[in-house]
């Protein structure tokens, strides 16, 4: 778990927590950031150890949006982050979860700015919990510019379309009791206490059993864009398997001799 210089990696138990780590630019993302976030997503992915991740901000802020300084050239720091990126022109996509999907639950902890980009990579995340004074907002519109992390798509299927519409065309900031109320974030807690919420959150997600929560996310996403009959059809080819495991057989058994499972992905 290395990490870069904008991007830090810590376990806490079987959670993953990238931490966005560039706190003098408000966490504004930055290339070294990028790379950091992609080895972070594939590293989750490969590691059967993990289970949930959490993605967070430090110093007080999520996700300011995308340094365009910093991505225009002379700002991308070292020539090996320049070879990733030119070895894989679609890792940034990836990074920003436009491109790719972590198969393990994805908690975001903001705190502070989480806008433009910030409220672009929000939009990747299964879980969203904010500090009380967080702000989110896609202000591309404002600056001539297009929010094309995937806001345009993705946002009117998260939230309703009227409000969708009024993020992406006024380019306004949401304070989080608003974001909430529109159905962006699942809970605002106090300042400072998002980290803590996402980390309890995970470690409900950690007891139960990995492969059941990894169908159960998979089915949700691969769905949502069926109709209810097939819907429900590639339920079952996602749901039935996941009876047939020693997991299963394991919950099953532990319930009936009160005593936590443990699973074993088997």
């Amino acid at each position: 778990m290395d990490g870069t210089e904008h991007l830090t990696l810590r376990r806490e138990g079987a959670t993953l927590v990238l931490t966005l780590d560039r706190p003098e630019a408000r966490n504004a993302l930055s290339l070294p950031m990028l790379i950091g976030l992609h080895d972070g997503w594939l590293e989750a992915d490969a590691d059967d150890t993990v289970r949930s991740v959490v993605l967070t901000g430090a110093g007080g802020a999520f996700c300011s949006g995308m340094d365009l300084k910093a991505l225009a050239g002379e700002g991308m720091a070292g020539r090996e982050h320049r070879e990733r990126l030119a070895a894989d022109p679609d890792l940034h996509w990836k990074a920003m979860l436009r491109h790719h999907r972590p198969r393990k639950p994805v908690i975001a902890a903001v705190e502070g700015a989480c806008v433009a980009g910030g409220t672009e990579i929000l939009q990747g995340t299964d879980i969203r919990i904010a500090g009380e004074s967080a702000v989110f907002g896609l202000y591309e519109v404002r600056r001539g510019l297009f929010p094309i992390g995937g806001s345009t798509v993705r946002l009117p299927r998260q939230i309703p379309r009227t409000h969708a519409l009024e993020m992406l065309l006024t380019g306004r900031p949401y304070p989080a009791r608003e974001a909430a109320a529109i159905g962006l974030i699942g809970h605002v807690v106090p300042d400072g206490t998002a980290l803590d919420k996402a980390l309890e959150t995970a470690e409900r997600i950690n007891a139960c059993g990995p492969l059941a929560v990894e169908a159960v996310k998979a089915s949700v996403y691969e769905t949502a864009g069926m109709t209810e009959t097939d819907g429900l059809a590639a339920e079952l080819r996602r749901g039935w398997p996941v009876f047939d495991t020693a997991d299963a057989r394991e919950g099953a058994r532990a319930f009936a001799e009160k005593r936590p499972p443990v699973y074993r992905r088997a």
